[in-house]
């Protein structure tokens, strides 16, 4: 088929795959972009080959309709819709506030602190243990890079608070990256590591940038004030689902698990319409990297298969079944 592909004789500018917003979309788009990169590879070369990024949300209030695109931006607008009319406290001393947040500020620390929730999660993954990951969110500790792990001493405070949290932790020299880890078991016993491994992963490593930037507001409890009234919230994660709870009131929102999940009018608004639509263009940016990835989802080697799952499989965050 490859042989009999003309370019020239192509008769649309733009080739749109439009699959659901599910493990079966998603599956059948790799598919999809399998064909066009073993046989009509100019296509791609050329980005002539789009993926259709259809709205997974819409957020009904009274008469007013608006399409979501991601989850990222639906709390983006919860966010917005909550903050209009509050401000929140930090924790107080008896003198006052610590600070007071609002507009602007106050949403740039809630986005932030949604996202670090979103990487507690990705660690907790990691670890099983959220009071580990609650842990390795304090900043005083110097647990970022290679020659932090080098210094044993810097990995003292997280064994004593293994120990207190009922653990019984092990301090170990890490030969292969000359440097020092803190072991631990989980709930069910397997071992858990915190050395330069962990802190290699990405998600690791925005866990404790985002740990930086909200430290200087993440002291609970928070005092939120809406015009007269005021609430108070123990911790951050209380704090966020106040915020979503109230951006949600007097709100219905609706997710599309799919493009079948719309109506025809919906469809032709969103998805259809070119002067509305969001679509994601595909390059080839390392052809290399692209034909190592096809071939080990796609290919025959069963074994690499399994072993790209089994390395990657932490990281699933939508799974049927």
């Amino acid at each position: 088929m490859e042989g009999s592909f003309d370019m020239k004789r192509l008769r649309y500018g733009r080739i749109i795959i439009m699959t659901d917003a599910d493990v079966d979309g998603s599956h059948i788009r790799t598919l999809l972009l399998t064909f066009f990169f073993r046989h009509m590879h100019e296509l791609i070369l050329r980005e002539k080959v789009f993926i259709a990024q259809p709205p997974l949300f819409l957020i009904k209030k009274g008469k007013s309709e608006k399409y979501i695109r991601d989850e990222k931006e639906l709390t983006r607008e919860l966010t917005r819709r909550a903050t209009e009319n509050l401000s929140l406290e930090t924790h107080s001393n008896g003198n006052g506030p610590k600070a007071v947040l609002d507009g602007a500020e106050l949403r740039s620390f809630l986005l932030s602190l949604d996202e670090y929730a979103q990487m507690f999660a990705k660690v907790e993954r990691r670890l099983r243990d959220a009071r580990v990951v609650e842990l390795l969110g304090n900043t005083s500790l110097r647990l970022d890079t290679k020659a932090d792990f080098q210094e044993q001493v810097n990995l003292q405070p997280v064994f004593d608070a293994l120990v207190k949290l009922g653990h019984k932790p092990q301090m170990r020299t890490d030969e292969e990256h000359s440097s020092n880890a803190v072991v631990f078991h989980d709930s069910t016993n397997a071992e858990r590591s915190i050395g330069v491994t962990l802190a290699a992963l990405p998600e690791y490593r925005r866990y404790r940038a985002l740990a930086r930037s909200i430290a200087r507001y993440n002291d609970p409890p928070f005092v939120v004030v809406k015009e007269d009234h005021r609430e108070s919230r123990g911790t951050w994660r209380e704090l966020l689902d106040y915020v979503k709870t109230e951006g949600q009131k007097g709100a219905a929102v609706q997710r599309y698990k799919g493009l079948g999940e719309m109506n025809a009018e919906q469809l032709a608004d969103t998805t259809m319409n070119p002067e509305k639509r969001t679509l994601l263009k595909v390059r080839l940016e390392d052809a290399v990297l692209s034909e190592e990835i096809f071939s080990t989802l796609m290919g025959e080697d069963v074994e690499s298969r399994r072993k790209f799952i089994e390395d990657n499989a932490l990281d699933v965050k939508n799974l049927d079944v």
